[in-house]
């Protein structure tokens, strides 16, 4: 499949182990490449539902360098929004809570921005998915982030970990997309390049 990507070198940006995961699912031959000093920063003037947007944007210039004629980079940026704001990675066990606790019995937003650059064309899209959790109890909070310590997961958690089995309700929209790369709609893209 996927036999018009044949001529690229495919570039994924990215340190997450899941987005790793994820593209490698889609049976494609890619390489990991990584910058130590990508600026994440956006304007607190941003609208909130265009952040991972313009972040995958950002990553894909910062590795405008990589780009020969025949490389495919793929860059991506999750994030978790409740109430209107945009819930970071946690620093410590008592931010990984507070977070925690603002989630259970709510329903929150998660939207991944992902941008495809070749030398010759940009691609940017995102995908919204909306994910309701439980309550959850002090003591299972606690639990989870002893046992996981999710401080390199947007608000917290890992939908895929052992939170995600006893708290996620629903979800509607990608689960992928929750993990941190919408696949689906990235193989439907794919698959439409020249």
């Amino acid at each position: 499949m996927l036999n018009n990507l044949a001529k690229y070198d495919i570039c994924l940006a990215s340190n997450s182990p899941r987005r790793k995961e994820l593209l490698g699912g889609l049976d494609i031959k890619f390489r990991i490449i990584t910058l130590s000093d990508v600026d994440e920063s956006y304007s607190e003037n941003h609208i909130v539902d265009e952040v991972p947007l313009f972040l995958s944007q950002k990553k894909a210039q910062a590795y405008s360098e990589f780009i020969k004629d025949d490389t495919l980079l793929i860059t991506a940026d999750t994030v978790v929004i409740s109430q209107g704001k945009i819930m970071g990675k946690p620093k410590c066990a008592e931010h990984a809570k507070e977070m925690l606790c603002e989630l259970s019995g709510k329903t929150h937003k998660v939207i991944t921005g992902v941008t495809i650059k070749t030398s010759k064309e940009s691609i940017s899209f995102d995908t919204t998915s909306y994910v309701t959790f439980s309550e959850l109890s002090e003591s299972e909070i606690d639990y989870y982030i002893n046992k996981y310590s999710p401080y390199d997961k947007a608000g917290s958690y890992g939908i895929q970990e052992w939170i995600g089995y006893i708290g996620v309700e629903k979800i509607e929209g990608s689960y992928f997309n929750v993990m941190g790369l919408p696949v689906q709609k990235l193989y439907t893209v794919l698959k439409n390049l020249k």
